[in-house]
């Protein structure tokens, strides 16, 4: 089927284009064999031309009678075979030839025959009285093959070196007429076919798309009651949520053709080209309609136009041919274009006006029943033990995407082969989690005991902060065991999925992130603390600045967001949407989030140090501690009244 729409596609400017092309090929072909056949014959003339000036044939009876004549003017016969060269006296050269007869009398009473038959006295009279007389060595003809070789050769390998010539310019003009030419993956209904069965989770996108399913199917279903087929759907979303998956469904689901390209695909370094792709691009599928085309990434080329570069750039002009084509579009030209980004701020408003995409689809992080669903699938095929718990894989990862999935389930396979298993097990979905996560385990790295004594009571005033705060995440796992850029790990995972964090949320995660460098501090003084709480406190930085800018949770600024690169009126006068008097006012609160979070951690520690130390000393022992194991070390641990927020 893709191969009869790809013919179809050309159309009559093909089967035209071919024509010339081979009538082209035809002239070349018939020119290339004419200068063949001319530096051949300039060949053979030269040779023949050459011997005929050089040589005159005379019979052999001749040459004898002026070889045994003291008149005879010959200075030297040379014999080769069959052929006598004879060089005449006060010449260099040879000038005449003659052949010897190998059955006739003059043979027999030859010149050279007769010399050789003498002995002694009589053969050295003859050898003064004749000419000198040469053999040279029978070649049976190859020294003329030779000499013919030896000025083809030349001539052939420039015959070579033009046809080459030639064969690049044609190739050269073949690829300038195809440079306009769009680059399209075609999924035709012959290729393997995507449904929304293999579409794990994300309900509410499928729900949404069946409908484009439904008007490619039965359009007239729609044309009927007045209603007009959706010109375009932007599926907009995290990174590896399946939105290309998605847009695959769809045709599959419709069995319709799926024109699949890049926006980065239409940029050259050619003014123009990216337009004269997009029209191709958009011939193609209405010659092929009912048809899909999806933009995958079309931020890439749809961006918010503005004043600084100009009506000329070469991205403009390809925004612009793809809001023509899409605003040219017939009613019944049956042709839906599909896109996706994850950054739709970023597009230009033309673009996403009714018309134009008229529909958003947003394909989401999945929930926790969708992860398991999606698990299901990327393990289908898998071997697993009888006890693997994909709900608890499920369960652990939170925020992941369906790309994310993937890579844990082939991290678990790779794992499992690793380590010798012939089936998968709960200890490889473990690892293949933690690896993807944070990173792989650094065995080679080795601490020495301060720097494990250090390490230890960091992550155990991670835990206990995080543990006792009452709107803080359960601990999961606490483990000492380098792993990725970290020296030691402490897992909090939410009991279930959540769509929104309040503001006793925030500070319990700012107050726990700030447990290590707290517990450093108490336990080895505070000018012992080190390096090692660096991503802690960039973490903690980034939070409560979104807290004051972001979402309007600071005292002071209670109420009121700064969002950077917004547009509009702030971004006319000054590069930041706020005075530096108010920048002053961000610090100050973010400062005061920060510092809030380190007294509650260190009044949280204070209050629970026996627990510190128990913990710690645990974790030096056993290196990781699991949830069932930290529950009974931390059964004890409770909350000052200072340390509470409600």
């Amino acid at each position: 089927m893709a191969e009869n729409i790809q013919n179809k596609t050309g159309g009559r400017s093909n089967k035209n284009n071919n024509n010339i092309n081979n009538v082209s090929n035809t002239i070349r072909s018939f020119f290339f064999i004419l200068i063949l056949m001319c530096l051949g014959g300039f060949v053979i003339a030269n040779l023949n031309g050459n011997n005929a000036a050089q040589k005159n044939e005379v019979a052999i009876s001749d040459v004898i009678q002026r070889a045994n004549d003291a008149n005879g003017n010959i200075e030297k016969i040379s014999v080769t075979g069959n052929t006598l060269d004879i060089t005449l006296k006060g010449k260099d050269t040879p000038t005449e030839t003659s052949r010897k007869d190998p059955s006739g009398t003059l043979y027999e009473q030859g010149l050279i025959d007769y010399c050789e038959k003498l002995e002694g006295d009589e053969l050295k009279k003859c050898q003064e009285t004749y000419p000198t007389i040469e053999y040279k060595e029978d070649i049976n003809g190859w020294g003329i093959v030779l000499d013919v070789a030896l000025t083809v050769l030349p001539i052939v390998a420039l015959v070579i070196f033009f046809s080459w010539v030639m064969r690049q310019a044609n190739a050269a003009n073949n690829q300038s007429m195809s440079f306009g030419k769009a680059r399209a993956r075609l999924y035709g209904p012959d290729k393997k076919k995507v449904t929304f069965t293999d579409v794990a989770g994300n309900e509410a996108a499928k729900q949404d798309l069946t409908e484009i399913v439904d008007f490619l199917k039965s359009p007239k279903k729609y044309e009927k009651l007045g209603a007009k087929i959706p010109r375009g759907v932007l599926l907009a979303g995290e990174p590896g949520t399946g939105k290309t998956l998605m847009a695959r469904a769809v045709a599959g689901e419709a069995n319709v053709p799926f024109f699949s390209i890049s926006g980065s695909e239409f940029a050259e370094m050619f003014v123009g080209v990216g337009a004269s792709r997009v029209r191709d691009l958009f011939s193609k599928a209405k010659k092929n309609a009912p048809s899909i085309i999806f933009i995958d990434e079309i931020d890439a080329v749809a961006h918010k136009r503005d004043a600084r570069g100009g009506a000329g750039r070469e991205d403009e002009q390809t925004l612009n041919q793809i809001l023509v084509e899409m605003d040219g579009f017939d009613n019944d030209s049956g042709v839906i274009v599909m896109a996706a980004t994850n950054r739709v701020d970023m597009l230009d408003k033309a673009l996403l006006r009714p018309g134009r995409f008229d529909r958003h689809v947003n394909v989401t992080l999945p929930e926790r029943k969708d992860r398991l669903e999606i698990l299901k699938v990327h393990f289908k095929g898998k071997p697993v033990e009888a006890d693997v718990n994909l709900e608890a894989l499920a369960k652990k990862t939170a925020g992941s995407s369906g790309a994310d999935l993937a890579n844990i389930a082939n991290e678990a396979a790779i794992t499992a082969a690793r380590e010798g298993h012939k089936a998968i097990s709960n200890s490889d979905l473990t690892e293949a989690f933690e690896r993807v996560a944070i990173g792989p385990e650094r065995k080679s790295k080795v601490m020495n005991d301060k720097e494990r004594k250090i390490t230890a009571y960091h992550e155990a005033g991670h835990a206990i902060v995080g543990h006792v705060l009452p709107d803080s995440d359960p601990v999961h796992k606490v483990t000492i065991i380098p792993r990725g850029a970290t020296g030691g790990v402490t897992w909090f995972l939410p009991p279930e999925d959540r769509s929104y964090k309040n503001i006793y949320e925030l500070k319990d995660i700012l107050a726990r992130a700030m447990g290590g460098r707290v517990a450093e501090k108490l336990i080895f003084g505070t000018d012992a603390v080190t390096t090692g709480a660096s991503s802690d406190l960039k973490n903690v930085a980034e939070l409560a600045k979104s807290m004051v800018v972001e979402e309007g949770m600071s005292d002071g600024l209670r109420n009121i967001v700064f969002p950077e690169g917004a547009t509009g009126y702030y971004t006319i006068t000054t590069s930041k949407p706020y005075s530096e008097k108010t920048a002053e006012l961000i610090d100050s609160e973010i400062k005061k989030l920060s510092d809030e979070a380190a007294k509650r951690a260190e009044e949280v520690l204070k209050a629970n140090k026996p627990t510190l130390d128990k913990l710690a000393e645990e974790l030096l022992t056993h290196e990781t501690l699991e949830e069932a194991e930290l529950e009974p070390i931390l059964k004890d641990a409770k909350i000052p009244a200072s340390a509470k927020l409600h």
